[in-house]
Formats: C-alpha cells, sequence, structure tokens
C-alpha cells in the first residue's frame, strides 16, 4: 500500500492518499503506513509527513487510533448530537430537551404581524438588541459590548473562529468536548488543543499547556459543561482569567448554552481588559432546538468580523425569527414554562442520581440536561451490556480530542423524560453492567 502514496510536499502526499481513498484504492479502516516508513519511501523530512498526516485528518480522511496508527475513515459518519434514528433500543444519550416544556409558539405568532424588512436595513431587530444588551451586559466585566445576532450557538463559534483565524491555526477546546465544536474546528482546517477538564472546570496547566502551543482562540462552556454538567467554579474562573490577562488578544469564546436553564451564577473567562471575546447565548435549550438564534455579546473588533459575515439578504437572521424570540423571552407564560423547565431538570436529574448513589455509582454532576457518569471500568463495554438491556447511551470516547479508543470510563445518559419506574431500571442495568466488566 505505501507504494501507491506520491508526493514530496504535505500537500501532494495528502492529495495522493486522498485520490486513492476516493479510488476505493484505500477502503475504511485502511491502515495508513507510519511517519517514519512513509517519509523513508517518499525521501522526505518526517515533519512532512507528519504534516500530511495532520491535513487528512483535518479534512476528516483519516483518524488517530493511538497505537492502532492512522486509519482511513472514508464516509464513516463522525458522532452527532441528537437522537439515533434507525435503532429500536430507548435512546438515552440525545442530549435532547423535553418537547413538552418548550413555550408554544401560537401566542407569539399571532402577534408578529408588522412591515417587511428590506435589503439594507439592519440586520438586527433594534428591540431585541436592547433586550440582549442587558442580558449579557452585567455578566461581562468588559465595560463596552456589542450584540449580533447569529443562527444558533454552532454558527456563531464557526463564523467568530473564521473572522479570527486562518486554516492550521490552533484552537483550545474542552477535553471531552461539545461534539460540534469539535465537528467545527476540524472542519474549518484548524488544528485543536485540547484543555482538560475537571470537577471546577478547565484545569489551569490544561489552559498553560494550549497558550504554550499557541492557540489563538478558545472555546469554553463555564456553565453546564457539555458533556460533564460541570460548571466552573468562582476560584478556578479568577484563576484561569490571570492566566489570560498575559493573552488579551486570545479570542474567549463562551458558549453559555444552559443560560436560563442554570441555577449557577454564570463564571467568566473574560477579564475587564480582555480585548478579543464573544459571550454566546443560544435559545435552542430553553426555546428549541429549531428556533435557531443566538444572541452573541462581543468587543467591537469581534463584531465588526463577525458583522461582516452576515451580510443583509444573504446570512443574516430572520427578522421575524428575532422578534418571535424576543416574544417568547419578554412573554410572562413562555418563561413560566422555561422556569419549570429549569425545575424539571434538576428534579428528573437529582432523582437518578440518587438511585445511581443507592448502587455505588459516584454522583455526577447536575446543571444540565445530561447526566456524565463515571462508571470506572470501560465505557464501551458498560455501553454494549445496556444495548443487551434494550439501552443506548453515548461513551467519553465520541467527546474525546485526543484519547486512545476505548480508554473512556464516562456514559452520558439522558434522564429527564424517563419515569421513576424506567429510571430504577435504568440504574439497575447500568450497575448490572458495571458489575460484569
Amino acid at each position: 500500500m505505501t507504494q501507491h502514496i506520491t508526493g514530496t510536499t504535505a500537500a501532494e502526499i495528502a492529495e495522493s492518499v486522498r485520490t486513492l481513498v476516493d479510488r476505493g484504492t484505500l477502503l475504511p479502516g485502511t491502515a495508513l503506513p507510519p511517519v517514519r516508513t512513509l517519509a523513508e519511501h517518499l525521501g522526505v523530512n518526517r515533519n512532512t509527513a507528519v504534516a500530511a498526516y495532520r491535513l487528512l485528518s483535518q479534512a476528516g480522511v483519516t483518524s488517530s487510533h493511538g497505537r492502532g496508527g492512522t486509519r482511513v475513515t472514508g464516509s464513516a459518519l463522525s458522532p452527532q448530537d441528537g437522537y439515533t434514528h434507525g435503532t429500536v433500543l430507548r435512546d438515552v444519550g440525545s442530549g435532547n430537551p423535553d418537547p413538552s416544556f418548550i413555550p408554544p409558539l401560537t401566542p407569539a405568532l399571532t402577534a408578529l404581524a408588522d412591515r417587511p424588512v428590506m435589503y439594507g436595513e439592519p440586520t438586527i431587530d433594534a428591540d431585541l438588541e436592547r433586550w440582549a444588551h442587558e442580558w449579557c451586559a452585567p455578566d461581562l466585566a468588559p465595560a463596552h459590548i456589542a450584540i449580533t445576532v447569529t443562527s444558533g450557538a454552532v454558527d456563531a463559534i464557526e463564523r467568530l473562529l473564521a473572522g479570527a483565524l486562518v486554516r492550521d491555526d490552533a484552537v483550545g477546546l474542552e477535553d471531552p468536548c461539545f461534539l460540534a465544536s469539535i465537528h467545527t474546528v476540524k472542519l474549518g482546517g484548524y488544528r485543536a488543543v485540547g484543555m482538560p477538564v475537571d470537577a471546577e472546570g478547565i484545569t489551569p496547566d490544561g489552559l498553560r499547556d494550549a497558550l504554550a502551543h499557541g492557540v489563538r482562540a478558545i472555546v469554553a462552556t463555564p456553565r453546564a459543561q457539555n458533556p460533564t454538567g460541570v460548571t466552573m467554579t468562582p476560584a478556578r474562573a479568577a484563576e484561569l482569567r490571570a492566566i489570560l490577562a498575559e493573552h488579551p488578544y486570545v479570542l474567549i469564546i463562551e458558549d453559555d448554552h444552559f443560560s436560563k436553564l442554570a441555577r449557577e451564577v454564570p463564571q467568566s473567562l473574560i477579564g475587564p481588559d480582555h480585548k478579543r471575546f464573544a459571550l454566546v447565548r443560544s435559545v435552542s435549550k430553553f426555546l428549541g432546538p429549531d428556533m435557531g438564534l443566538a444572541i452573541v455579546a462581543t468587543d467591537a473588533h469581534t463584531q465588526s468580523r463577525l458583522a461582516m459575515r452576515l451580510s443583509p439578504g444573504t446570512t443574516w437572521v430572520s427578522h421575524i425569527l428575532q422578534r418571535l424570540t424576543l416574544s417568547q423571552l419578554t412573554s410572562s407564560s413562555a418563561q413560566q414554562i422555561v422556569a419549570d423547565a429549569a425545575d424539571h431538570y434538576a428534579a428528573r436529574n437529582s432523582s437518578f442520581v440518587a438511585l445511581l448513589v443507592e448502587r455505588g455509582i459516584a454522583a455526577p454532576a447536575l446543571s444540565a440536561i445530561s447526566l456524565w457518569v463515571n462508571t470506572g471500568v470501560s465505557a464501551d463495554a458498560v455501553v454494549r451490556e445496556l444495548m443487551k438491556r434494550g439501552w443506548l447511551a453515548r461513551t467519553e470516547d465520541e467527546f474525546a480530542l485526543h484519547r486512545s479508543p476505548g480508554s473512556g470510563t464516562h456514559v452520558r445518559l439522558t434522564v429527564h423524560d424517563l419515569t421513576d419506574e424506567e429510571q430504577r431500571q435504568l440504574a439497575d442495568d447500568l450497575a448490572s453492567s458495571i458489575a460484569r466488566q
């Protein structure tokens, strides 16, 4: 197989491998030659072969498997959040909110009749902009912020990175990490640098290491970190701000996806003098994933770069959707449903955690839609056992950045929509699955 790969530059070598994959010469799962072997075969520097493999990984053509080497991924789908289709198993790993706690749109829709918005007009609804500024400003240390509206948090993060970075720039991501952030960095051609997360948030050493690797942006989730559910402590946030004070032009993107469902006071990595920042608050978790809107509070420079990618008539967010969102955000009845949803998730997660503790399983963090449960053994093996019992869960490996496959011990469980009896059954099956390892 090595003899088929050609090229003398990283780009040529990567293109050669891509061509072999396209033609079916290299099939999904095929192991590529070790870097040293390939470099010797082609007569190039080892670093050239390393760069070629990095290009292939960024393009999704290959994936690293630790001691298993680099393998062709082909057309295999990357893990995605949401319901798993085509399965008869009970999906307890979706991460979805409860649809019965999404405020209905009918009352708001009947009040949206207004004049149409034309080309050249402001891309942000003035009333929503004022409301968003009042919502975000108290939680940010910088005195001056600008508001932008995007089509959800993922859209915001993608545009923010594109406005600040060039291909192959390094981005600091939490490890484990939100799946969409992993995909966004990968598809943008950036290099992901993992920042480990512990019970208090991103670790100081992890942030220092990321900065030492030259990251030009970091993406963090201070509340209800996905997938761990961890909320950053005030002490940890202060420690991380002190580290970042020496790097004021590193773009800090905070994804506060759980905002109106969270009970904890928001913490921030963004210090009062930080120059490049963005606080992203989407409405998906409490107004529904299909609303597709996020409010982004930034410094003026970052806002100007973001605005360049939101041209009227092409990529702006519909003013009808903006007005609908504002109506829901200011409706007392809709907000009561959101408050009830927050109580619901907290209560249902707490009841399941109590069942886990009764069975000798460590209690996970509670502030999230889902629970991040440490099984203490191979998560892959536990999930396989759960499948035999009719459950479908997600393993830690799906959310890991740079870890050997099969090494994770955590599973992500979405349990808020289970009845009391179903929660007891899942807790029993989980305990049995762990005991069998």
